[in-house]
């Protein structure tokens, strides 16, 4: 038997996955998901529809879907990895066929991109419809078409400039241009630069630290491995010491939206440090502190987590593309701050796995530079800790996502710290819970949708199942205990620590196990968790339930929003009612029953008061829920 080795092909095993998830969604098995992704697109045949929608014959040259799919091809060529399309079906999965023949296709679209791209087409079939599969691999030069050069951004092409795809090409290849020498030499460094190298590394406090802040000029720009064998800086030292011709930085404060500025931090001819640090000090002026009393002890919350926002402002440097001349763009509006900087992901970093993917950077050098200087934290982990610091205060996670530029976006939204947030999580054991991004996570989801299994917070986590369900076994080992006020037996004893969560009631033996919030713990986030109980939260937490664990019964709804049988069930007839749910057995008797989730494409689930004209049931397990 011959070695193998080659490992498999990620891209072969996306394209599997989604023809699976079609097919599954035509035979009813499933409702209709993410089918959509980076680098897969679900294409219709172009010119197959006539005046009134309808799906005209196939041909076997279509010179109107060739033009369409040669845009589409070129831009996954321009993806990292390069990437497919699927022709023959709609974006929501409903399969219309194509009788496109796959050579011409394949030598139509060399033509059309001027004999640049030569695409894979293979026939398939999904549930007895024929489709294509076009693949484009990665394109070693941008390939434009019609003067403009395309590439994948979530789920859709943004026009991007072709230096841009040259750039991120050489980043996959190794190449880190923050290393590259400058030219530079180390005499010109500047000293007020080199004082606040100095600052940061006091304000560290650490002995390393401490001991490199004393060190000579030359010593520190040595040990920093800013000097390159000749003697000149590198780009990351001639950035952070020297600065470019124009501000790396462009700090705007706004107390309104469309108001007038009160600062801007905007000036050449200076160093990134000393950039940095004058927009640290200009941030914190308007970034005011908020007493809350906890017990005896006075708290102080800034509007926004100091920590968080130096986090998003060196994010927006260390990774951006240097190679283009605009700077990062800070806005500072009222209690929201978003960081925009030049240059789209790299390394296969997208928003699902952002906090958990291991670091990459355009810009290696330049990142180790920041983080021996504790400017930032330290190399990978500035992510987790911008989204454990905003959840902590009640805050939601930083939003982040790559927009037309391509450029990557991060938006802070602060304001006034949950209370009730805050008092439940002094209220955990053990205390490192509340350090715990994982745990953070897990209870923000319990109360926003009431329950939780390790499947559908996995992505909420950006982990796998297993990891998630290592993560909900610490929660479940954690303990609560109520506030003095509250958690005193009537004769003034306290009280003892009890679960923070604990099993849904109801769940078949053979099913995963799903987890609720304890009644103590519900009690002490009542603001919070109180829309589960209303009627039509009753309704949302059921459809979630249903659809994400492929059935349901009124001792498992009565058991997520503590409410007595006759109402859980209730709920649910109501929504058999709307076409919503079916029974799992038509003699509606016998202990066990439960209802099947019909297949209803496209339904929001808060809108749960349409009616479907879909009575398929699913009866697949597992489907995956929407994350937070």
């Amino acid at each position: 038997m011959p070695v193998q080795f080659l490992g498999p092909d990620p891209l072969e095993q996306e394209i599997r996955e989604v023809l699976a998830a079609i097919d599954d969604l035509a035979a009813g098995r499933a409702t209709a998901g993410r089918l959509q992704r980076l680098r897969i697109d679900l294409k219709e045949e172009a010119g197959r529809r006539g005046p009134r929608g309808q799906i005209l014959p196939g041909l076997a040259e279509n010179e109107a879907a060739a033009t369409a799919l040669a845009g589409e091809a070129a831009c996954m060529a321009n993806t990292a990895g390069g990437g497919a399309l699927i022709v023959g079906v709609e974006d929501n999965g409903t399969l219309i066929g194509t009788d496109l023949d796959g050579e011409w296709l394949r030598h139509r679209i060399y033509q059309l991109t001027q004999r640049r791209l030569t695409v894979d087409v293979r026939p398939v079939l999904v549930a007895a419809v024929r489709l294509l599969v076009l693949r484009s691999p990665e394109a070693l030069e941008p390939i434009p078409y019609k003067g403009k050069v395309l590439w994948r951004v979530d789920d859709h092409c943004v026009e991007v400039d072709a230096a841009t795809v040259v750039t991120g090409r050489m980043v996959r290849l190794g190449f880190d241009w923050s290393a590259q020498t400058s030219n530079r030499p180390v005499g010109d460094a500047r000293a007020v630069a080199i004082e606040h190298a100095r600052r940061y590394l006091r304000a560290a406090s650490d002995p390393k630290s401490l001991e490199l802040a004393a060190a000579s000029t030359e010593d520190l720009l040595r040990r920093l491995n800013v000097v390159t064998a000749d003697g000149h800086l590198t780009n990351a030292g001639a950035l952070a010491f020297i600065g470019r011709d124009v501000p790396a930085l462009d700090y705007l404060r706004r107390d309104l939206a469309g108001g007038d500025s009160r600062a801007r931090v905007n000036e050449r001819g200076r160093s990134l440090l000393e950039e940095l640090a004058e927009i640290e000090q200009t941030v914190a002026a308007y970034n005011p502190v908020q007493h809350i009393e906890r017990g005896l002890v006075i708290a102080q919350i800034p509007q926004l987590p100091t920590a968080a926002v130096r986090e998003a402002i060196v994010n927006g440097v260390a990774h951006r593309d240097w190679i283009t001349p605009s700077p990062t763009v800070i806005e500072h509006v009222g209690a929201t701050l978003v960081v925009s900087s030049p240059g789209g992901f790299v390394g296969g970093v997208t928003p699902a796995n952002i906090i958990t993917h291991p670091s990459q950077s355009r810009n290696m050098a330049l990142a180790s530079v920041l983080a021996a200087l504790r400017v930032a934290e330290r190399e990978g982990i500035g992510v987790d800790r911008m989204v454990r610091d905003m959840i902590r205060v009640g805050y939601e996670p930083p939003a982040i996502e790559e927009i037309t530029g391509p450029q990557v976006r991060t938006a802070l939204v602060g304001g006034n710290p949950n209370r009730v947030w805050l008092d439940f999580l002094t209220m955990l054991t053990p205390e490192d819970l509340v350090d715990d991004l994982d745990a953070l996570l897990l209870l923000r989801h319990l109360t926003n949708h009431g329950w939780v299994d390790a499947a559908t917070a996995a992505p909420t986590l950006q982990r796998t199942a297993l990891e998630t369900g290592a993560a909900i076994d610490r929660v479940a080992a954690g303990r609560f205990r109520a506030s003095a006020t509250s958690a005193t037996s009537a004769g003034g004893r306290p009280m003892r620590r009890v679960a923070v969560v604990e099993p849904v009631e109801g769940v078949p033996a053979d099913a995963a196990p799903a987890w609720r919030l304890t009644a103590r713990a519900r009690d002490a986030l009542e603001p919070l968790v109180a829309a589960h109980t209303t009627p039509a939260g009753r309704r949302r937490v059921a459809l979630h339930w249903a659809r994400t664990r492929g059935r349901i019964s009124t001792t498992e709804l009565g058991s997520i929003v503590r409410t007595a049988a006759n109402h859980a069930g209730k709920t649910l007839k109501e929504l058999e009612q709307d076409g919503l749910l079916a029974p799992g057995r038509q003699t509606r008797a016998g202990r066990g029953f439960f209802y099947l989730p019909l297949h209803e494409q496209d339904t929001n689930l808060l809108d749960v008061g349409r009616r479907s004209t879909d009575a398929t049931p699913v009866r697949r397990r597992g489907t995956t829920s929407r994350s937070l």
